[in-house]
């Protein structure tokens, strides 16, 4: 694909200005050192000091604005899609955005390089209370209450809201180099989303999986509607245990059972009292009658149940179904009646006698207070409470029967099941599935109608004068209830729709095929896009929103939305502790761009393994950040050391080298070799880490060889043939190998680092592509293993060199010799490397000597064996002066041996040993241990000095 647009800029011979202005990394100077040796001074590159983050808005704008986000077919191949996790259009960015945008958009731009044509559809959320609790608080500070609007005009200026504010978490996302599809940006309330949320709702009713009743479900008495599972966070808070009695009727005074609860003021919900039937204290009493107190003497059933705990409390439980999730279920297993004692607005109702609109928690202090007083207060004990709360207000959730709207799990969660088993869903990591399975396996009726305005609008309507519970009709449009409520009841039928919306998760379950045009299977994006490819999310919302869109796929399309599952940690700060406003340790993600940059965060957070929780800390963005800065400072290298723009005939030759076959890898000297053999490994390694989804393994790997092996060895090694040769050959050839092997690093790390590695990739002349749509690096490319065993060999050979000098602190501008020995096949194709070893171990060229056999002055020499068959010698009076460090070891020496003669001193005192404590003593020792091995290495390095002297 061609570039065009002003950003072709970049890519132009013609304009050099505009080229600059454009990608500042080029500048008009004079900084490149041409193959020879020598300094010229007009040269026409120069590179900036390093790379600016805010050219990253820049280069994203300019890839937007040429299609590259789009999926593109010319390479045919099969869609590789995603859904992206609708975030809430409420939502300001945060570390779990940043994650998942970045992981996603690995995947992304690694398979659209691969040539398969790449859609990441993004979308946000309406987040029903989230959203209408944002609007009720703007418009409270204007002096307005919801319910001072009609319903109309409440979600009109909700509509308002989200037009001014809605796209500020996009914005936020793009900031990150998200690669989305931005043309096929969703909304769950957009016209064509609503349509497939009304469609399913009625498929589902019409196959007998949505019904209504009353169950025991969360409550928000602030918010005024029922809560998913997932809108509940419990802490961990002070409270008590209180110890109430509960006589036994028809015994005596001392008959009395005495039950343990942190929920005092529903004890007038009671229906029963239950212990363990293993437990022999209340064996007497099972089958009696209890007294709840302050009821006017209403008697409830002590029944045995294996449910109870004997070790808690005193081991006997109150069952209250209509505010406990644990004692609701017992009371339906055992057939007992559910007793409701709390208004909507958590105010005790008539049930609760005299403390009948008392606040829940007002009535707790009271109703403690009256037992006190009645003798039947035992005692109250503090209790560390699980307490749940609402994530969105923060008010205590409270357990609560209402009448709702459920869907029947129970069938949709086998075909599920089937999918994993079969292997139709690949769930990463794999430890994952038992819990996915365990869930699908215990599933319970899914609540799925919330009492707000705010959100998707449930499709059933009432018939005036008629019980709901009776007479409903389920359509998709009024006027549609309206002709199915005329032809039952006659022309003068009168309906109205049931006031509460479906639960945000809802919409979010049709996602991954909404987005695409369901329930219109014509759409071509439906035909070409599902089922999508992999679905990215956090492993906490594995339950509540994955397994949902599994099952609502299966059950509306026949197919399963996606084929992989990939679930990543959650971001810790760098003690591991979770992110809080509360601890104060939440880092912010936009904040650390401006600090870090957006790849160096990217990186970061790539380096996490799947499923597993990742500390992130300011020295990991730091270290990242130097990274972004090596690679960058890599260009400038290469950008200082390649021909001139102007010669096309050199760049064509630079750029027609790609090494693909033996025999052009068999001619390359050794270095080179190396170097190409070693990349051709980390094409492969890094091609299936990607595959398998393993990207901290690639990120790694990247890592490690390009500064390890290219930065590091190859970088350096490349300065003989450029600065110290001239051949001009060998310069042409280091060039080309230069340019291969960092261009390829580029497209493997362009993925981790999108900004920096394109602004690098257009700063090279005759770019035909932007990086971003360049094909992927072949795979299964020649190598030599022979040149990687070679090279290690002279790699060994240097280190040992650099160990020897920094050991006798040798000055580092000082050129030292040496005797390389080794067998005639080792000297073969080290010393060829001549020039590679003295650079880089700082030794003198011109006394640098290779032969079979040790020197004559072996004896005055430090010996390094670097490998077996290869050794170096290394006159000792080239790199100190004898007589000075003999003298320095020896004032060492007595040092040493004084500081160790006082350790000993300490360990034969008796009083010492005997009085201080253990741990004191064994530290005492292991110095004096070590003290004697320093002071064996120092005489010995002595001894051998003075025998250099004397010889």
């Amino acid at each position: 694909m061609a570039l065009a647009g002003p950003s072709s800029a970049l890519l132009s011979s013609s304009s050099s200005a505009c080229l600059r202005r454009l990608n500042p990394l080029l500048l008009s100077a004079a900084c490149r050192r041409p193959p020879g040796g020598q300094r010229r001074a007009a040269r026409r590159f120069c590179v900036a000091k390093s790379f600016d983050f805010t050219n990253e808005e820049r280069i994203y704008k300019w890839w937007e604005s040429q299609g590259f986000f789009k999926p593109n077919f010319d390479r045919g191949g099969d869609p590789f899609v995603i859904p992206m996790p609708p975030p809430n259009v409420t939502g300001s960015l945060h570390m779990g955005h940043a994650m998942f945008v970045t992981l996603e958009d690995i995947m992304v731009r690694y398979f659209r390089m691969k040539g398969r044509p790449a859609l990441w559809i993004p979308g946000t959320d309406h987040a029903g209370i989230a959203t209408q609790l944002v609007v009720e608080k703007m418009l409270a500070a204007e002096g307005v209450k919801r319910t001072d609007l009609t319903r109309e005009e409440f979600t009109k200026k909700v509509w308002e809201w989200k037009e001014k504010y809605g796209g500020t978490i996009t914005n936020q996302i793009r900031r990150l180099g998200a690669s989305c599809d931005w043309s096929r940006e969703r909304f769950t309330l957009d016209e064509q989303l609503s349509r497939a949320v009304i469609e399913a709702f009625i498929r589902l009713h019409d196959k007998g999986l949505i019904y209504q009743g009353s169950y025991l479900v969360n409550w928000s008495p602030n918010l005024q509607t029922a809560v998913s599972d997932l809108e509940v966070e419990y802490s961990e808070e002070p409270g008590n245990l209180y110890f109430i009695k509960y006589r036994v009727a028809g015994g005596t005074r001392d008959d009395f059972m005495t039950i343990a609860t942190t929920r005092p003021e529903t004890l007038f919900g009671d229906v029963a009292i239950a212990v363990n039937p293993e437990d022999k204290r209340y064996a007497q009493y099972v089958g009696r009658l209890a007294i709840v107190p302050l009821t006017c003497g209403r008697h409830v059933p002590i029944i045995a149940d294996r449910y109870v705990d004997p070790d808690f409390g005193t081991g006997v439980l109150k069952i209250s179904p209509g505010h406990d999730h644990n004692d609701y279920h017992i009371a339906r297993k055992l057939g007992l009646p559910i007793l409701n004692v709390m208004n909507k607005d958590g105010t005790l109702n008539d049930v609760a006698g005299l403390y009948s609109g008392m606040d829940r928690f007002e009535a707790r202090e009271k109703l403690w207070s009256d037992l006190v007083e009645t003798n039947l207060a035992v005692k109250k004990e503090p209790y560390t409470l699980r307490v749940p709360r609402s994530q969105r207000g923060g008010e205590v959730i409270e357990p609560l029967v209402s009448k709702q709207w459920f869907v029947t799990m129970e069938p949709l969660a086998e075909k599920a099941l089937r999918a994993v088993e079969n292997g139709q869903l690949t769930i990463l990591p794999e430890r994952f599935e038992k819990i996915y399975n365990h869930w699908l396996t215990n599933i319970k009726d899914w609540c799925i109608s919330r009492q707000l305005w705010w959100g998707h609008r449930i499709p059933v309507w009432y018939i005036v004068g008629k019980k709901c519970e009776e007479d409903y009709i389920v359509a998709r449009t009024e006027e549609e209830a309206l002709t199915k409520a005329q032809e039952k009841y006659g022309k003068s039928v009168e309906i109205y729709q049931d006031p509460d919306v479906l639960d945000t998760w809802f919409s979010s379950a049709l996602w991954p095929f909404s987005t695409l045009g369901w329930p219109d299977l014509s759409k071509d994006d439906y035909k070409h896009f599902y089922p999508s490819t992999v679905l990215e999310t956090g492993h906490d919302i594995l339950f509540f929103w994955v397994a949902r869109m599994v099952m609502m796929g299966i059950e509306f399309t026949g197919s399963v939305p996606f084929s992989y599952v990939y679930l990543h940690g959650l971001i810790r700060d760098s003690e591991g502790r979770k992110m809080s406003k509360t601890l104060g340790n939440v880092i912010d993600p936009l904040d650390t761009i401006k600090d870090y940059g957006t790849d160096a965060l990217r990186f970061t957070l790539s380096l996490g393994t799947a499923g597993q929780d990742l500390n992130l800390s300011t020295e990991r963005l730091t270290s990242n950040k130097a990274f972004t800065n090596k690679l960058w400072n890599a260009g400038k290298f290469l950008l200082q050391n390649l021909p001139d723009r102007s010669d096309v005939s050199a760049w064509d030759a630079l750029l027609a080298n790609k090494f693909d076959t033996e025999a052009s890898l068999q001619e390359l000297p050794l270095p080179e070799c190396w170097v190409v053999t070693g990349l051709h490994g980390l094409i492969d390694r890094v091609s299936t880490s990607y595959e398998k989804f393993f990207f901290g393994d690639a990120a790694r790997e990247i890592y490690d060889f390009f500064w390890g092996d290219f930065a590091d060895w190859y970088i350096e090694a490349s300065k003989t043939r450029l600065y110290h040769s001239a051949d001009k050959l060998a310069a042409a050839r280091a060039q080309s190998v230069l340019l291969y092997v960092f261009e390829n690093i580029l497209k493997l790390l362009h993925p981790f680092m999108p900004f920096v590695t394109e602004e690098l990739w257009q700063a090279f002349p005759y770019r035909k592509q932007a990086l971003m749509v360049t094909p992927w690096p072949t795979t299964d490319l020649p190598k030599d293993s022979r040149s990687i065993k070679r090279f290690q060999n002279l790699q060994s050979l240097i280190r040992g060199i650099r160990n020897v000098r920094a050991e006798y602190t040798v000055e580092p501008a000082k050129r030292i010799s040496a005797s390389v020995v080794a067998t005639a096949d080792v000297l073969e194709y080290v010393s060829k490397e001549k020039q590679v070893l003295a650079l880089l171990s700082k030794l003198d060229v011109q006394n640098v000597h290779f032969a079979e056999s040790a020197p004559g002055d072996a004896n005055q020499s430090v010996h390094i064996v670097a490998d077996e068959g290869l050794e170096a010698y290394l006159p000792f009076a080239d790199m100190v002066d004898v007589s000075e460090e003999v003298k320095r070891l020896s004032k060492r020496l007595s040092k040493m041996q004084s500081e160790y003669d006082a350790l000993v001193a300490r360990l034969n005192s008796q009083s010492f040993v005997e009085k201080a404590p253990e741990e004191i003593v064994q530290g005492v020792r292991e110095k004096a241990s070590e003290a004697e091995e320093k002071i064996a290495l120092t005489m010995n390095r002595l001894a051998f000095l003075q025998s250099t002297v004397s010889t």
